[in-house]
């Protein structure tokens, strides 16, 4: 992984971080969320809104510290690492907050497990990734053929960078512009597995990852930014 970056000026400086640059358009969630973070230069309205209706006192006054979009966090079983859309380093008085968001529209969470694990890949130790995966969150000896594997590597993401640096807290935000909700029951069940109720437009309750306080949120973000040009708020 890189360990220099350089400033962001405008939303389509995150264009070249794609992998795959065709994934550049109008109604999908890579320029939607771009336009989001970039133009609010921190916390999207929608983000802050959610963060202020919460009870967590946590998340009330955040102040968001630096982002690095399409941020890679290395996993053991392969070469290929975890792209999380943005990297959020976070802070409320001397506590600091990792946050990993996944924007969304449409797209899906990925695979089932169940067909993730299926397919061969010959540059991945899939049993050893999802050892990796299940160690790092707790989650040995669930029911996962239901699950995306998606939610996975991005919610380990955020306990791997905290710990890396760390932070005592985290939180997997899904950022998804799609109006209907579209995907939330994916969360919903991924959710299950530690026991929390998924809430649109919520962070949910904490729940304990080792030394880690990890969070989850899903914040549906404002439909203008499906366009290409988005007017100002």
């Amino acid at each position: 992984m890189d360990k220099f970056y350089v400033p962001a000026e405008k939303a389509e400086d995150w264009m070249s971080l794609l992998a795959d640059e065709k994934h550049w358009r109008p109604g999908y969630s890579a320029m939607a969320l771009a336009h989001s973070w970039q133009g609010a230069n921190g916390f999207p309205r929608r983000v802050k809104d959610v963060f202020q209706s919460s009870d967590k006192d946590l998340f009330k006054d955040l102040e968001f510290l630096m982002a690095f979009p399409e941020y890679k966090v290395s996993l053991k079983g392969g070469s290929r690492a975890s792209q999380n859309d943005i990297f959020v380093l976070a802070k409320n008085g001397d506590n600091l907050v990792v946050i990993m968001v996944e924007g969304k529209v449409r797209e899906t969470f990925g695979s089932l497990v169940s067909e993730w694990s299926a397919v061969k890949d010959i540059k991945t130790n899939k049993i050893k990734r999802l050892e990796f995966l299940l160690k790092e969150l707790h989650l040995e000896n669930k029911p996962l053929n239901d699950i995306r594997y998606q939610l996975l590597h991005r919610t380990a993401s955020a306990i791997i960078e905290a710990k890396r640096i760390n932070a005592k807290y985290a939180l997997m935000l899904v950022h998804s512009f799609s109006q209907e909700y579209e995907h939330f029951s994916d969360y919903e069940r991924f959710l299950a597995l530690f026991k929390l109720k998924a809430e649109k437009d919520c962070i949910s309750n904490p729940v304990s990852i080792g030394k880690i306080t990890l969070y989850f949120g899903w914040v549906r973000g404002d439909k203008k930014y499906l366009f290409e040009k988005p007017a100002r708020a």
